[in-house]
């Protein structure tokens, strides 16, 4: 017959089968897992990262990217991405805050 076990309902896990909790995976392989994912779904490759913040759920990750190539190289158009991932890196969801010609600086 085989051995029945029984889960602890206020933990959820098994008796004699307990699994340690996840860890957040650290920042560095969470960037090089959103810029990935990013540039798969898009197209984009990231060329910088310009904000990593832990959040509640996960990481959030501000990256900019080119998104048309002019000559002038300064006349390119770059936006920044806001990509939303969860503890372990995978990409939950992404949206582009702002679009800008490369050689330009913020007016505030």
């Amino acid at each position: 017959m085989p051995e029945r076990r029984h889960e602890d309902a206020a933990s959820g896990s098994r008796e004699g089968n307990e699994t340690p909790p996840r860890r957040p995976a650290p920042a560095v392989d969470v960037l090089r897992r959103a810029g990935a994912e990013l540039a798969e779904l898009t197209g984009l490759r990231p060329e910088a990262v310009t904000r990593v913040e832990r959040t509640d759920s996960g990481w959030c990750v501000e990256a900019e990217v080119l998104e048309l190539s002019r000559v002038p190289d300064t006349m390119s158009l770059m936006a920044l991405y806001e990509v939303t991932t969860d503890d372990q890196g995978a990409l939950t969801g992404y949206r582009r805050t702002r679009r800008y010609e490369r050689g330009r600086a913020d007016p505030r």
